[in-house]
């Protein structure tokens, strides 16, 4: 029950990121929407951790800020993977990509 509940909060966060950000388009309607969380969620489980150990040298060196541009890059990486999520460019990933992770954080922590 809580691994649902933190995928439609996950959902939520996407959904209302997509309407918050200018740039990033969703078409086909509310399967992308589930598609894209489902996505994020295995490249948060899995990828990222993975990422985050190799990239640790550039990112102690760059006090954190490189884990902004790591994230933006996971972010703009889903437009391979889901058909229909678009995003214009990389400062627009990496504006979606921060506010997905404070909408994301929000949301957990109210359920």
């Amino acid at each position: 029950m809580k691994f649902v509940l933190r995928y439609l909060g996950t959902v939520a966060a996407i959904l209302l990121t997509v309407y918050i950000v200018p740039g990033i388009t969703i078409t086909g309607g509310w399967l992308t929407i589930f598609l894209a969380a489902l996505v994020w969620s295995v490249i948060s489980l899995v990828v990222k951790p993975i990422l985050t150990i190799l990239t640790l040298p550039i990112t102690i060196i760059t006090f954190g800020l490189f884990s902004f541009i790591l994230n933006a890059l996971l972010f703009w990486g889903m437009t391979l993977i889901v058909p229909g999520f678009s995003i214009a460019g990389f400062w627009t990933a990496l504006l979606g990509a921060l506010v997905l992770s404070i909408l994301s954080w929000l949301i957990h922590k109210v359920l």
